[in-house]
């Protein structure tokens, strides 16, 4: 009897931290994202065994970053052969998460558009005009966070231009406005709102 997938996904995350903790290649911290997967071991795609080969791409379905192509992609290789898991593995693995990251990039775009992030539509155009998997990872990654950081440093020389705010506003902004990305985008979207006066 073929055992089901919810079990054969129980088995694969119960099994992840022996796995993780026994192999070279993830013990030493490298990960396999848009290339060849080699799920646990060091054995390439070809060479894997069937239960290997499950236990790979069902790694990758218990993913919480797994988008809907690569979801949809993974279930259709499981419920295929051992030629078509291979293939997902090795070529379709890659091509769902750049048809996630693409869409992913769209959504960045409608929101930047409906909030007039000029920095963010300049990078998500440029990202699009490559149009590569390596292009839309790296803006998903870090062009994202850097390009936002810049419309959010704008957004707080906008508010200090602003001869009305408050002596606390004014202070908080000018404390904030040489910050990480992450602390300019906490004050835009929040820290601004918390200040009294």
């Amino acid at each position: 009897m073929r055992p089901s997938r919810a079990a054969l996904l129980v088995a694969a995350t119960a099994l992840t931290p022996a796995l993780l903790f026994t192999t070279p290649a993830f013990a030493t911290g490298s990960t396999a994202t848009s290339t060849t997967v080699t799920a646990t071991s060091e054995t390439p795609v070809d060479e894997m065994s069937e239960e290997d080969l499950r236990i790979a791409i069902l790694r990758i379905l218990a993913d919480e970053d797994s988008g809907k192509a690569v979801v949809r992609e993974a279930n259709k290789a499981l419920d295929g052969t051992v030629e078509e898991m291979r293939t997902f593995l090795k070529t379709g693995y890659r091509l769902a998460q750049t048809e996630d990251d693409r869409v992913a990039v769209f959504r960045i775009l409608f929101l930047a558009t409906e909030n007039g992030d000029k920095a963010v539509i300049r990078e998500v155009n440029k990202t699009l005009n490559d149009g590569s998997p390596e292009a839309l990872r790296t803006f998903l990654e870090t062009g994202y966070r850097l390009a936002q950081a810049e419309d959010d440093r704008v957004a707080i020389f906008r508010i200090l231009a602003d001869p009305t705010i408050s002596d606390a506003l004014r202070a908080a902004a000018e404390e904030v406005i040489d910050g990480t990305p992450e602390e300019l985008r906490y004050f835009r979207e929040v820290g601004q709102y918390e200040v009294d006066g």
